[in-house]
């Protein structure tokens, strides 16, 4: 048996070749000139197209297991054999075709979310062995390279009125008012714009996080200034600036980690697990360090003043609000971002009514809400091509403790120990048992979730 070796970057940016530090493969370079079916072609070259299918998929944010299952599609389609170690921003495979085995490691550059792209690949990945096995390998990587190519959605300008939209409906959930809401609507708008155009400048993940938390902050503050000529507001309405910066909440590396621990990818899990609290941490410190110039403080919220019905009417739609809005920011088309809008509508109404109603404890109403997302998003991927995670995720986002994990923060930061452990532990519970949720509804409704071969 024989073997080779290669090493490459997925890496499309317009900055000259020597000044980059991850390299672009040359894909048309590398399947040369063949014109048999891809099927036939020489290893090197259908190992390139698994390969390429599994570092696309990686880069839309999905987690090891989804990728793995594409690349053994395509695998097998392709008559291979395939065996992968797959990170957070690299893969690193072996495919076998009874005689050699070749060898391939492609890196990213950086990775997002990309609902989108990611229902394109995996509908490639679907009609692969009826429609691509049996085309040239040159066919199958110009396919590859539309979805590559593929735009996103939303500009910067609609990505901000996205967060901006997600924010105000969670700042509502976590029992915020009319300025409060209007606060982190502007803030929120602010930050993810600053964020979207940094990214597009190709600005690194803890530089686009900590300036657009900056940017909703400020806006916030500047927010409630100009309101205060008008009419007068109470300090407490300060607390709100929390939920401008919440649109940063790194929801599918979080989620996906945890479910890559689940299914034994180790090493996916915990560099997700890593970059999540990266982003996490870096932008409570920047709100924190804010709050200290402002002197703001992270008080109680004003009544809400509604009674029961009123109340759940209303966190059913600032839930559809807040879901919808995150759904976009993860570039989803208006029809998968209404179909988990309404999934996240019913499973965080049903959390927080959980809480109110039976006194049950928070992680526990998280857990039952989870369920309930990922029990939805498993009856309607039956039904639909929108891929599970693509409508899981969103929907429990709204569910993540920012507020308490920025609480424990700043008060850690004011060497108030126990309060901010307390708070930072409540929060850890609850961002445990929402993958536990989704994680239980998976292994219910997916056979092949539940084995290990």
């Amino acid at each position: 048996m024989t073997s080779s070796t290669t090493k490459s970057a997925l890496n499309d940016t317009i900055h000259p070749e020597h000044l980059r530090q991850h390299m672009a493969v040359r894909w048309e370079k590398f399947i040369g000139e063949e014109k048999v079916p891809a099927r036939e072609s020489t290893l090197p070259v259908r190992a390139s197209i698994v390969g390429r299918v599994g570092i696309l998929l990686l880069s839309c944010g999905t987690g090891a297991w989804r990728v793995r299952s594409a690349m053994n599609t395509v695998a097998r389609a392709l008559q291979l054999t395939v065996s992968a170690d797959i990170g957070f921003t690299a893969i690193t495979f072996s495919c076998f075709d009874g005689v050699e085995s070749y060898t391939e490691s492609l890196t990213l550059a950086a990775t997002g979310v990309n609902t989108h792209k990611m229902t394109m690949i995996e509908n490639f990945v679907a009609d692969f062995a009826s429609e691509y096995a049996d085309q040239t390998p040159q066919i199958v990587h110009k396919a590859l390279s539309k979805i590559q190519k593929q735009p996103g959605n939303y500009s910067a300008l609609m990505a901000g009125l996205a967060a901006a939209i997600a924010c105000a409906g969670f700042i509502f959930l976590l029992g915020g008012g009319p300025v409060e809401m209007l606060g982190c609507f502007t803030g929120a708008f602010a930050g993810n714009f600053t964020r979207k155009v940094l990214g597009g400048r190709h600005w690194n993940a803890v530089a686009t996080t900590g300036l657009g938390v900056a940017a909703a902050c400020l806006t916030y503050v500047a927010t409630l200034f100009i309101l205060g000529l008008f009419v007068h507001l109470s300090s407490a309405h300060e607390a709100g600036y929390i939920g401008s910066m919440l649109f940063v909440i790194p929801g599918f590396p979080f989620i996906t980690s945890i479910l890559d621990l689940s299914k034994n990818d180790m090493r996916s899990g915990l560099e997700r697990l890593a970059f999540a609290l990266m982003i996490i941490f870096s932008a409570t410190l920047i709100g924190w360090l804010l709050a200290l110039v402002f002197q703001l403080h992270p008080q109680n919220f004003l009544p809400q003043g509604l009674s029961l019905y009123p109340l759940i009417a209303c966190r059913l739609m600032a839930s559809f609000a807040g879901v919808f809005g995150f759904s976009m920011m993860f570039n989803s088309k208006p029809k998968m971002a209404i179909t988990a809008g309404l999934i996240g509508a019913v499973a965080n109404t049903t959390r927080l009514e959980l809480v109110d109603l039976s006194q049950l404890p928070p992680a526990a109403a998280a857990f039952v809400g989870a369920l309930i997302a990922g029990v939805a998003a498993s009856l309607i991927n039956h039904r639909t091509d929108f891929p599970r995670i693509s409508l899981t995720v969103p929907a429990i986002v709204i569910m993540v403790p920012g507020l308490y994990i920025y609480r424990g923060v700043y008060n850690l930061g004011l060497n108030n120990i126990g309060t901010g452990a307390t708070w930072l532990v409540r929060a850890a519970l609850i961002m445990v048992f929402l993958p536990f949720g989704l994680y239980v509804a998976r292994f219910l409704f997916d056979k092949d979730w539940r084995k290990v071969d």
